[in-house]
């Protein structure tokens, strides 16, 4: 019977210390938050440019409702006359002007009133609060203002 050899281990084999797996972590935490701070900011920004590609939509499509019917839609019909025909439209098109209601990206309602106060119609959005007012993603969004 051969004896069993113990072969010692080299540097080369040994594993990684506890100090150096919780440097590595801690690097990774740290990357982590600074992406996670980086993304933040870029979902205000996407919203709010996808809220302003919705008003300028919508903008679109009063501006033939009225070449169409010579006016824009009142109040009281408000955007509902874009996607279903109202009762006194003389020439509205096969399937309407937008396939849905519209809304901003945060799911609010986009806010229509005609006539305007600055133009034949004022439509915006009021931004990520939903009320009227405030500064940043929480900012109205007026098609004015484009």
């Amino acid at each position: 019977m051969k004896p069993i050899k113990y072969t010692s281990f080299t540097s080369a084999q040994r594993g990684f210390t506890l100090i150096e797996v919780m440097i590595v972590v801690a690097i990774l935490g740290v990357l982590a938050t600074l992406v996670v701070v980086n993304i933040g900011g870029s979902q205000d920004t996407a919203n709010i440019n996808a809220t302003k590609s919705n008003l300028q939509a919508v903008s679109q499509a009063l501006d033939l409702y009225k070449l169409d019917n010579y006016r824009y839609p009142t109040t009281d019909q408000g955007l509902q006359a874009l996607v279903e025909k109202p009762d006194n439209a003389r020439n509205w098109p096969q399937g309407g002007y937008l396939r849905k209601m519209p809304a901003d990206a945060w799911d609010g309602e986009l806010i229509y009133l005609s006539p305007g106060t600055d133009g034949p119609y004022d439509l915006y959005s009021l931004g990520a609060d939903g009320a009227e007012g405030g500064e940043g993603p929480a900012a109205d969004i007026s098609v004015n203002d484009l």
